[in-house]
């Protein structure tokens, strides 16, 4: 009997020792909902039907990339669970799957929800739940709001900062333009006019001879290009998501309209945009990008270009590689891979955030050579810079210098 007791002394001894080594290890570990020892719960929301379904495949690449994350050991040693839901582009259902994201699946955070009215339909419920809304997918400029939106963060280089780059290339090239400007009727769509007539400054008001605008419901906009042409502008400002933008560049060539073209960056797709649209009718198509183009020659045989098809080999090979998002899907989620790292053991809403705002010129492969990402607590902007390009043949060549059209002038 006795010796039963030093037996039971020595394993509660061994159960004390083992709590205390358990509370150390645990004491630098500092987890939110959607982290553990294991697993990083990543939520994301996207337009996989409806509309804007050509942006779909951005959530597929992502979904792929944090496959190879894990066949590779996680994060720091811990799994990604990405949970990604359609909300076909429509703010009501963005605010059910957001609530579902965060207080059913209770995830970490929400990355890359695309769309601008999506977004601004959840940004205050995110806000007010501390939960991070990271690297929306949508360049609107309202993102970059650490002071009064400290959960939210844009990853693209914002629509004003774009526009106002085309303005001063209208300003010099042609300085007698005549403007017409089609726009998505909605907070994306005027942000790009803004920026436009921010940039063009005291000469917007001569300038611009027209502004039409379209609903993102219409099944198509070819009356307001026929309205467009009759104003006789030498210049169109194209501001539509990748659908629209196919219609507009067809309807153009059909009805022999030809002004100097700028499309917003977020319809230069080859594979869902310039092709069904026509090559014929893309030619001299102006536009900027800040990532590499997987359809220009000039990237064949770059490491990055590379890697990027050896990606798409082994995990998403039915992807469509004329495709420039599934070449945006991959950076952006190099993004987030960059700020987990960062997090450590630390994996708390407010340390994601804190990483988020921390990042110090990040060049994920694909972004264009000199294109890095920065972020500061009072810079929620990590890309700002953009090279102009013009549709040639089949393909889009760059020229020109890397620019900044900073908000700030």
């Amino acid at each position: 009997m006795p010796a039963m007791h030093v037996r039971l002394g020595a394993f509660s001894a061994a159960l004390v020792l083992a709590a205390t080594l358990s509370t150390t290890a645990f004491a630098q570990k500092k987890y939110d909902t959607g982290a553990s020892d294991t697993e990083i719960k990543i939520g994301n929301i996207m337009p996989y039907s409806g509309p804007a379904s050509a942006y779909g495949v951005i959530g597929k690449t992502e979904e792929a990339y944090f496959r190879k994350i894990n066949a590779e050991g996680g994060i720091n040693g811990r799994k990604i669970n990405f949970i990604s839901y359609d909300d076909a582009y429509s703010p009501p259902k963005t605010v059910e799957q957001a609530r579902k994201l965060v207080e059913s699946d209770e995830v970490l955070l929400i990355f890359q929800s695309l769309g601008t009215p999506p977004n601004t339909a959840i940004q205050k419920y995110m806000n007010s739940k501390k939960v991070p809304q990271l690297f929306v997918a949508t360049g609107a400029t309202k993102w970059d709001d650490p002071k009064n939106f400290p959960w939210t963060m844009g990853w693209q280089p914002n629509y004003q900062t774009e526009a106002r780059i085309y303005a001063k290339y209208i300003l010099k090239e042609k300085p007698n333009a005549k403007i017409a400007i089609l726009y998505q009727n909605d907070d994306y769509g005027k942000d790009y006019v803004k920026g436009l007539k921010d940039g063009l400054g005291t000469k917007a008001e001569s300038m611009i001879v027209v502004e039409e605008s379209y609903e993102v419901a219409q099944p198509t906009i070819d009356s307001s290009i026929v309205k467009l042409k009759s104003t006789d502008a030498d210049v169109f400002f194209n501001v539509t998501t990748p659908k629209f933008a196919a219609q507009s560049i067809k309807k153009m060539h059909e009805i022999g309209w030809k002004p100097m073209h700028f499309l917003n960056n977020v319809s230069v797709s080859i594979g869902s945009v310039m092709k069904p649209a026509g090559f014929e009718a893309s030619q001299g198509i102006i536009s900027s990008n800040y990532y590499m183009d997987p359809t220009d020659p000039q990237w064949k045989d770059d490491p990055a270009m590379k890697a990027w098809n050896a990606f798409l080999d082994k995990y998403y090979p039915e992807a469509n590689r004329t495709d420039s998002a599934v070449m945006y899907g991959y950076i952006v989620a190099q993004g987030l891979e960059h700020v987990l790292k960062a997090c450590g053991d630390d994996l708390t809403r407010a340390n994601v955030m804190k990483q988020a705002a921390s990042i110090k010129n990040f060049e994920a492969a694909g972004l264009l050579p000199g294109i890095k990402a920065n972020t500061s607590p009072t810079d929620f902007a990590p890309l700002s810079q953009v090279q102009l390009m013009r549709f040639k043949g089949e393909s889009w060549e760059l020229f020109g210098d890397v620019l900044s059209g900073d908000v700030s002038g």
